[in-house]
């Protein structure tokens, strides 16, 4: 098992756990909340065959990374994704950020910029804004977070089950794209992982990601369900679309927030499509959308 060391508490180091796989050009792939690289299951195959170097890792807190007792915020998340692209030196790579793991991606870019990065892909993604605020209509009213942080206090892994359905539409997908099997999976990677980072990072959420959206320079593709319940489209993808010029929208009909399962074979040929597309020589950003 690999590590890389990217703080401390107290006597203890804090590591997260990645697996890097294949040879050629890098892609990063980044999980959503509250699982672990075992999530791109259905995306690492299809990478490796095309020719791809994957690698994925464990958010702090999640899978087999360290559990700290603080840093689930994500000017500490962004660092430590510099810390593993920096560990293995990683050029011309592709971000790939599922649901929070956009976050990720938008705040590294907004922060490190692209010297390391060749282009981006926001799946179900978290960014631009999801509070609902008075310059920010469009977002989530924030009783929504404050019910969900409420049920994890109370019962996490009561609570889970239910995020999980929701998760996968599994009253509308259940059976046909979406196995019981994989969802009792995923309630075990959820229930394993900290709880205390899976509290914290729910405020994470919160992050208003629009200035580093726009510092965006590179190619980036925005993949959605139009039927989320998790995290809107109307709310999230579309909007990140709209805010980095240039940028490519696919929107999968009747896909639900965990589209890298339910809709792999969608998912997987808009990303190979994308990566393997030529990159300009100019930088993109405000160019037309």
């Amino acid at each position: 098992m690999s590590y890389i060391t990217v703080g401390r508490e107290n006597s203890s180091t804090i590591d997260l756990y990645y697996e890097d796989h294949g040879t050629g050009r890098p892609v990063v792939l980044i999980h959503g909340w509250p699982l672990s690289g075992l999530s791109w299951e259905k995306q690492v195959p299809a990478l490796l065959d095309a020719g791809y170097r994957v690698i994925t890792y464990d958010r702090r807190g999640f899978g087999n990374s360290g559990r700290p007792t603080s840093g689930y915020d994500y000017d500490t998340l962004a660092g430590d994704l510099h810390k593993l692209m920096t560990e293995l030196n990683l050029r011309d790579a592709t971000l790939v950020g599922f649901s929070m793991g956009g976050g990720e991606v938008a705040r590294y870019l907004g922060t490190y910029g692209s010297e390391r990065v060749e282009r981006a892909a926001f799946i179900s993604a978290i960014p631009p804004f999801l509070l609902k605020t008075p310059d920010n209509p469009e977002g989530v009213d924030g009783s929504v977070f404050d019910g969900i942080k409420e049920s994890i206090v109370a019962d996490r892994p009561a609570f889970l089950p239910g995020f999980l359905s929701n998760f996968y539409n599994v009253d509308v997908l259940g059976g046909d794209r979406i196995s019981d099997e994989v969802v009792r999976l995923s309630w075990n990677i959820a229930a394993g992982a900290s709880p205390r980072g899976t509290l914290d990072c729910v405020s994470a959420w919160l992050t208003d990601f629009r200035g580093d959206l726009q510092r965006i320079d590179v190619p980036v593709l925005v993949i959605h369900g139009d039927a989320d319940r998790i995290v809107p489209f109307a709310a999230s993808g579309k909007r990140t679309h709209e805010l980095v010029g240039g940028s490519t929208l696919a929107v999968v009909e009747g896909g639900p927030h965990g589209v890298t399962w339910t809709h792999a074979e969608i998912v997987n040929r808009g990303l190979l499509d994308f990566i393997g597309r030529e990159v300009q020589a100019q930088a993109i950003a405000g160019a037309p959308v």
